[in-house]
């Protein structure tokens, strides 16, 4: 009779007697307070230990128990540690210096510079007119400030979900700017309960092959625009099969203006890592390192710097008659957007259908492109953090928060989803950036380029637009990723490639989910196929035993495949086996009942079987179904102890 029925909930390892730290379970106290009350117990507050060493928990009502709940709530939400992770601003701007002043100054003009030129191009992949792609460059700047976690992050347009705007808006600004605001309230809600995390599901392979997929469509569409032809379509083949289509149709003025754009965006490019004199920048003349400043702002500028050559060339070359010999962006609204609610319906003049649409009927259009483009966006923002974050850690969900908010606030001024874009991060890193109170330099640019440069804006031929994004664009191809892989592991170019095929051929939104459904195939398939390694070992005192090791948990897919394999093994070396089960941190239901099976397939064939090293939760799934037959042991010497009581003798013929 068990004398203490609370040692019961007690869990002796063997294995602890050979360990060096002094390990105390109170037990000899536990007989000296069992004739304790109930209400004398100490410890948690949680659960009370009665006579009979069960844990109950005490009696609350249900007002008691709300007003801990929310009190639990409110101490975990409103608290300093809190109140830092959900507003970054107050953990750097008390810190700020004059220094910090100067790097933010300079690194939010020179990302200000790059941000209007690209903003008016990606407003042409989202298929709309290049004023929105200032509306949705200023607003969401100034709100990162406060929310963004990462000083280099420049919020804005990007190439990639531009191109997913236009695939789920079809180039209507109302649906544009609803969807702003939708997948800014759904980036929102992922971050506020912590789902930053579902960017972890998407692989290395998986990214790139997407990045370079919408790399290639990007530079595909841009196509039309260096022809001066219409191409219209939403994958890879259908808009070369546009291009094929209406070749005929090349405008020569458009084609020499875009191709020669392009090579001279290219060197340009190729001067900002252009330096003279030593490579030590201690060693430099004064005007050496003038000079190389130079270089490196007219390589960093070089998208502003063409399209106002452009724009002067477009204003001299124009005439009344002829207007200019390429196209330009023509009439720009002047002035600043008014602030107004997205639009929640469409008359029958705004649809391409003839047809009104309500709400309803507008999202539904939209499809997957409400949960595609905040996963994208959140893929490219921490691109930037990751590749900038000098070993600190970055918290996603912050940055959907972030990201989130600022595509709330721009869908009020009629502005199209962003984040940041990883070609302006690095210009902002490459600046001298402190602090994420750059944007408000680079949103006040735009804000500025609005109120008085519009005007200026009309010459502005789009083959120079499109050649910015081409030559940028063309950087985003990561063939350099294929190389290393194919040397590391080559199974992680099947998810890539597959990525990269499925994006070009079908919709986005499909390839990049068969990209993650390749990988999830790939990670089932190595937990279903756990690897078991063998060896024929002998204990202290001479007898031969088989240890079979699993390298991971032992689970409903890959029990049966285990089962087997020890069977085969086992069957070779009629010896006793010992399952070492050190790295099986977890089990089902399938896999105790399997295991039952297994021990008694040993059982039929008069063979021992133990296992060694189990862990408790482990074993009391176990036990539940095969507590009679089941043996677990922790120390190597009480292998002996357990072949003795089962008078184990070995045969000569098998050590033979």
């Amino acid at each position: 009779m068990k004398s203490n029925p609370a040692s019961d909930h007690v869990y002796f390892n063997d294995g602890f007697k050979c360990s060096t730290i002094s390990i105390h379970t109170n037990l000899n106290e536990q007989n000296g307070s069992s004739n304790n009350s109930v209400g004398s117990s100490t410890g948690s507050k949680e659960f009370i230990l009665t006579e009979d060493g069960k844990k109950v928990k005490p009696t609350r009502s249900t007002v008691e128990c709300t007003r801990g709940w929310l009190q639990d709530c409110s101490r975990r939400t409103f608290n300093r540690k809190t109140l830092h992770k959900r507003l970054p601003i107050l953990g750097w701007l008390p810190r700020y210096s004059s220094q910090d002043a100067v790097g933010d100054l300079v690194a939010g003009i020179t990302v200000g510079l790059t941000v209007i030129p690209q903003a008016l191009a990606y407003a042409g992949i989202a298929g709309l007119p290049v004023a929105y792609g200032l509306y949705a460059s200023f607003l969401g700047c100034f709100v990162y400030i406060f929310l963004g976690s990462c000083k280099d992050v420049p919020m804005g347009p990007s190439a990639i979900v531009a191109l997913l705007t236009f695939q789920a808006a079809q180039g209507s600004w109302q649906k544009s700017v609803l969807l702003c605001l939708l997948s800014g309230i759904v980036e929102l809600l992922m971050g506020l309960f912590g789902l930053g995390f579902l960017i972890d599901f998407v692989s290395g392979p998986v990214s790139s092959g997407f990045t370079s997929a919408v790399s290639l469509i990007i530079l595909t569409s841009q196509i039309q625009s260096v022809l001066g032809i219409t191409a219209k379509g939403n994958t890879f083949v259908e808009i070369w099969t546009q291009v094929f289509h209406n070749i005929e149709h090349t405008r020569p003025g458009d084609t020499v203006l875009g191709l020669t754009c392009i090579v001279v965006l290219l060197l340009m490019r190729s001067l900002s890592s252009c330096r003279i004199g030593p490579e030590d920048d201690s060693l430099r003349s004064r005007f050496q390192r003038v000079v190389n400043k130079v270089l490196w702002i007219v390589g960093t500028a070089r998208n502003a710097i063409l399209v106002v050559v452009c724009c002067l060339m477009g204003y001299l070359l124009h005439t009344e008659e002829h207007g200019a010999p390429f196209r330009v962006v023509g009439d720009i609204p002047p002035g600043l957007p008014s602030v107004q609610l997205p639009p929640t319906s469409l008359s029958a003049n705004e649809t391409s259908s003839g047809a009104p649409e309500s709400f309803v009927e507008m999202v539904h259009s939209m499809g997957s492109g409400l949960i595609v483009i905040p996963l994208i966006s959140l893929m490219e923002n921490i691109a930037i953090c990751k590749a900038f974050a000098n070993g600190k850690s970055v918290d996603a969900s912050q940055e959907l928060i972030a990201i989130g908010t600022a595509n709330i606030f721009n869908s009020f001024v009629q502005g199209f989803p962003g984040t940041g874009a990883l070609s302006r991060g690095a210009v902002n890193n490459a600046s001298g950036v402190r602090t994420p109170l750059s944007n408000i330099y680079s949103g006040g640019l735009v804000m500025i380029a609005l109120l008085f440069l519009t005007p200026y804006f009309y010459f502005i031929p789009r083959p120079t637009l499109a050649a910015i994004i081409i030559a940028a664009v063309v950087f985003m191809i990561e063939v350099k990723v294929v190389k290393p892989m194919w040397r590391s592991k080559k199974s992680d170019l099947v998810p890539g490639v597959g990525t990269f095929v499925a994006c070009l051929v079908l919709p986005l939104e499909w390839g990049i989910l068969i990209g993650v459904g390749l990988n999830v195939i790939f990670i089932l398939y190595h937990a279903a196929r756990p690897k078991l390694s063998t060896e024929l070992l002998t204990t202290q005192s001479g007898t031969d035993y088989m240890m079979i090791t699993p390298d991971r948990c032992l689970i409903f897919p890959s029990v049966d495949y285990v089962r087997n394999l020890v069977n085969k093994q086992s069957m070779r070396q009629n010896v006793p086996v010992v399952i070492d089960a050190s790295h099986v941190y977890g089990a089902d239901f399938t896999t105790a009942t399997v295991i039952d099976s297994l021990i008694s397939d040993f059982n039929q064939r008069g063979q021992l079987l133990f296992f060694y090293n189990l862990k408790p939760s482990i074993c009391a799934i176990f036990e539940q179904v095969s507590a009679a037959q089941f043996v677990v042991y922790y120390q190597e010497q009480q292998l002996d102890e357990l072949l003795k009581e089962r008078n184990y003798t070995q045969k000569r013929s098998e050590t033979a």
